[in-house]
């Protein structure tokens, strides 16, 4: 199981398409003390993956002590980072508090394209540095992509990019409008070519060694399984069943896309939000409304539910609205 805590909402960029809104610091973000509890309470509920992300979590001065604690707890700590704050000396000091692996943030080989969607000049190079610092230094490290129209040509060069550079794995994130991301919806791919771009990951997927993850596109599993690929992976969208957040106030949401409250850790310890949970149990049902209720293949895949959500008035359990497939009931 997986856990993202948005440790901060200060970030040195301001991406387009931050579903975090980041940029200045949140108001009451926990403090150490309060994070070690909720750390504490984490392991406690049986998660294994513990992922410290943000706004930029390199901008917390108490990010080395964190991911420390998060190991001596048994959990496996990485980030979720832009990669321009990987210096030499950054990830010795990440290597010796016990951190894992790193998720790096490159959404174009064009430098320019990059450097726009995050406003910031020098992002797309300080990113690329990032990961050299960490293949050289021997820490694990993986490309985060997030697709839009004008963007989806480039994965297989991103991916063999990716491998290039070392990384472990290339996730391609597909947008999902939440946050600033609202503004640029219009960008989002829509059916045919949402399916037919999770089609492409796939087969790249067969002609590389690193792993690909399309990511808020749950119906690889699908279209995995209709090609005959066997998979790591058991499930598509994880929200609330195998994954949640919390942000950077303590509040847990079910995922980073899905901005439904399930409860303060400062008042109510996570373990019991994650266990007890009335929206969380709803999805763990999988009682799905429309094609994805009906459609064999909805316990690997799920749908998004974020998606569905936001262009189903709130409704999390609707069906997902770019899914071309006609679900249907029966055996896979």
């Amino acid at each position: 199981m997986i856990v993202s805590w948005n440790t901060t909402n200060a970030c040195n960029m301001y991406c387009d398409h931050c579903y975090r809104d980041s940029g200045s610091i949140a108001a009451e973000e926990l403090t150490t003390a309060e994070a070690k509890t909720m750390l504490e309470q984490i392991a406690r509920a049986g998660f294994q993956i513990m992922i410290f992300s943000g706004g930029e979590p390199l901008l917390r001065t108490d990010i080395f002590k964190l991911v420390a604690y998060a190991r001596e707890l048994g959990l496996k700590p990485v980030l979720g980072t832009n990669g321009t704050l990987l210096t030499s000396k950054t990830v010795n000091e990440l290597k010796d508090a016990g951190a894992m692996g790193m998720g790096i943030s490159l959404d174009s080989l064009d430098s320019e394209k990059h450097d726009s969607l995050r406003r910031t000049a020098g992002a797309w190079q300080g990113a690329v540095q990032g990961m050299r610092n960490c293949r050289q230094l021997g820490l694990p490290f993986q490309l985060h992509t997030t697709v839009m129209e004008w963007n989806s040509s480039e994965m297989e060069k991103l991916t063999d990019f990716a491998t290039h550079e070392g990384a472990r794995a290339h996730h391609i994130f597909f947008l999902v409008p939440t946050g600033r991301a609202v503004s640029i919806e219009v960008k989002s791919l829509r059916a045919e070519a949402y399916e037919e771009l999770i089609a492409r990951i796939m087969k790249k997927q067969q002609a590389v060694d690193i792993e690909l993850k399309p990511t808020c596109a749950p119906q690889f599993m699908r279209i995995a399984k209709q090609m005959g690929m066997e998979l790591r992976f058991s499930r598509g969208c994880l929200a609330g069943t195998a994954y949640c957040i919390v942000n950077p106030s303590g509040q847990v949401q079910p995922c980073a896309y899905l901005d439904v409250p399930l409860g303060d850790v400062r008042h109510t310890p996570f373990d019991q939000i994650w266990r007890d949970n009335d929206v969380l149990n709803k999805l763990r049902s999988l009682d799905y409304k429309g094609k994805c209720g009906s459609c064999n293949f909805k316990k690997y895949c799920g749908g998004c539910r974020a998606r569905a959500a936001y262009y189903h008035g709130g409704d999390y359990m609707a069906e997902e609205p770019w899914c071309p497939y006609p679900g249907r009931k029966g055996d896979c």
